[in-house]
């Protein structure tokens, strides 16, 4: 991987969430009304959260679990009621406070410990399973590989992840997303298709001890994403 690139991408992702569209957001993963295009965004994030939840095991009692790219918290909400012991990271401190504030008392055995960081930060330690829900879709499909291995080099579970995936309607989308003003535009996307990217986790040496295995795209209105599940060999 490119630390600069990386490091570039991140500059940009973590100013765009902090700052430009912190409300948006904030709003986005509440129940306040939102346009009936955001409307068609929160019904495929939510189906999407869903489905990697569901790759997961039922029970995460005792479990370790990085949410790498949290926003506000949904989802790592919903795995600490299951018992996990939730790392959640975000790189925006604004959407980690506002999750903070949402932060439920009734968690029961699970716990979320809620950090504004680097989800590639050692200090964060050792996992049984990585969630990165469209965490990764800005950053270019080689560093990405780079940044599951890292990941990989911590985990002994699982990691599940999205990705945009390359098709006609997405990039139609990208292009109408590219009229807005510039100040209101969100980080490009870098759309990959299943086949490149399983080259690429196959050409990868830290992930050598991995392989794909459940995928599933999801296409709602103007939200297009695609999980993939990770697992040991």
């Amino acid at each position: 991987m490119s630390d600069a690139s990386y490091q570039e991408r991140r500059g940009k992702i973590e100013t765009y969430f902090d700052r430009t569209a912190a409300d948006a957001w904030s709003k986005l993963t509440s129940d306040a009304k939102v346009s009936r295009i955001r409307e068609t965004v929160r019904a495929g994030r939510d189906d999407m959260r869903q489905t990697l939840l569901s790759w997961l095991p039922q029970d995460l009692t005792g479990k370790r679990l990085l949410d790498a790219g949290c926003g506000t918290g949904m989802l790592a909400v919903e795995a600490a009621r299951r018992g996990a012991e939730v790392v959640a990271i975000d790189v925006a401190p604004t959407l980690i406070e506002i999750a903070r504030e949402r932060l439920p008392s009734d968690l029961g055995a699970g716990s979320v410990d809620f950090q504004a960081g680097d989800m590639l930060d050692p200090a964060h330690g050792r996992f049984d399973h990585v969630v990165a829900m469209d965490s990764l879709i800005h950053y270019r499909p080689e560093d990405v590989v780079k940044v599951l291995a890292g990941l990989a080099a911590r985990t002994s579970g699982s990691i599940v992840f999205t990705f945009a995936p390359r098709t006609i309607p997405l990039t139609i989308m990208h292009a109408v997303g590219q009229l807005f003003p510039r100040s209101d535009r969100s980080p490009a996307i870098e759309p990959v298709s299943e086949a490149k990217l399983r080259g690429l986790i196959g050409a990868e040496s830290g992930l050598s001890g991995w392989r794909p295995e459940r995928t599933r795209r999801i296409a709602v209105g103007f939200y297009m994403s695609q999980g993939l599940e990770l697992l040991p060999r």
